[in-house]
């Protein structure tokens, strides 16, 4: 008996070294899964599980859908993980409810800079995933939860309900690394770029996971880019243009020519300039306007209201702002109740201020404009 029980406490000891060695890290990651502030829709994340960009590269991954193949495939080790992604078109194919805001500008404290974004859409959980990969620099992002499965109703409140939340570090939003390197996703119906040529293929946040872990200046970044054809899913119905700045004050738009085989399209901030914004429309020299029209961007965001709504406020400061300034400009172009034709209801889901020069991110989550969680590396 003594040794039949000795044998059955050495196979269940062989059983967990086994599952430590295979997935230490992943059952490291969703233990450190909490909700911040006691915020059930609000949640950081150490991201300690391995996770490899050239073999996301090599495999052309391009789709939401099988991007999270991938991650299933990765992170499951075998098991029959299943995540499912909300980005998918309305009935019109195209999804006009996303609206986002983001700017660059001068710290009045001192010599860094400020990155701000909003980001607008459903009423849906946020993810902060703090990253410290093996091969690349350290990162802070932000995720929309229902990327992979979540919402209100569906939340990372046991174990097995935390697994989709490790295909939150492949799917950021926006972010900050540990060199100061900004940046941020935008919406823009109907503009999915389906770069072709015999590079390999990036989808839509992965190229953001790129910049996060190997650049730490804008040039970098633009550079990365020249050696990926970036495609974003035409089954969202949209596509997409960025912000990308650094800790130095470089900036630069990035955007993609639907009408010229999706060539990618760079505008630089000027020189001399203090700040640069964007909003929901095209800001390259060859589309830019300044009368709403449905070809170059989204008129029912309001994209070209609140482009100059942010523009006044920058220009008002020089391009010099507190902290606080810098969320209230933010503020100042949120949504809050707002209800589309179609019956959805759009919020301003975080409004986030990205501390370049300290490696720090300021966050008000669902427009509680009185609660503020700052995040660090």
């Amino acid at each position: 008996m003594k040794k039949a029980l000795l044998w059955i406490v050495g196979i269940l000891a062989a059983i967990c070294i086994a599952i430590s060695l295979i997935w230490g890290g992943e059952i490291s990651t969703l233990r450190s899964i909490e909700s911040v502030e006691g915020n059930p829709y609000l949640y950081r994340m150490e991201y300690k599980a391995d996770y490899d960009l050239d073999d996301v590269i090599a495999n052309d991954i391009d789709e939401n859908a099988e991007l999270l193949n991938y991650v299933v495939g990765r992170i499951g080790k075998g098991l029959p993980l299943k995540i499912k992604s909300s980005q998918v078109a309305d009935e019109n194919g195209e999804m006009n409810t996303i609206n986002c805001t983001s700017f660059q500008a001068v710290q009045a404290e001192g010599n860094g800079f400020w990155f701000g974004r909003n980001y607008d859409y459903f009423k849906n959980p946020t993810m902060v995933t703090v990253s410290h990969p093996k091969k690349g620099y350290a990162s802070i992002a932000c995720s929309d939860m229902s990327h992979f499965g979540y919402s209100l109703e569906k939340l990372p409140v046991s174990l097995a309900a935390k697994l989709n939340c490790l295909a939150s570090v492949y799917a950021p939003v926006d972010g900050i690394n540990e060199k100061g390197l900004c940046t941020s996703i935008l919406a823009l119906p109907k503009q999915a770029s389906q770069q072709d040529t015999p590079k390999h293929d990036v989808g839509t946040t992965i190229i953001m996971r790129l910049w996060l872990d190997r650049c730490a200046t804008v040039q970098e970044a633009l550079a990365l880019l020249e050696t990926v054809d970036v495609r974003h899913d035409a089954a969202t119905g949209g596509g997409y243009h960025y912000l990308v700045a650094d800790a130095s004050g470089d900036c630069a738009v990035v955007e993609f020519d639907l009408f010229d085989g999706w060539k990618t399209l760079i505008t630089r901030k000027a020189e001399g300039a203090n700040y640069m914004h964007i909003t929901n429309h095209l800001l390259h020299e060859k589309y830019v306007t300044t009368e709403p029209d449905p070809v170059f961007g989204n008129p029912h965001s309001k994209s070209w209201w609140r482009y100059e709504t942010v523009g006044a406020y920058l220009q008002e400061h020089k391009g010099i702002l507190t902290l606080d300034e810098a969320q209230e400009c933010l503020a100042r172009v949120h949504w809050q109740d707002l209800v589309w034709e179609n019956g959805t209801v759009e919020d301003t889901q975080y409004s986030n201020v990205y501390d370049q020069k300290h490696i720090a991110l300021y966050l008000r989550n669902w427009n509680d404009y009185e609660t503020t969680c700052k995040f660090g590396l």
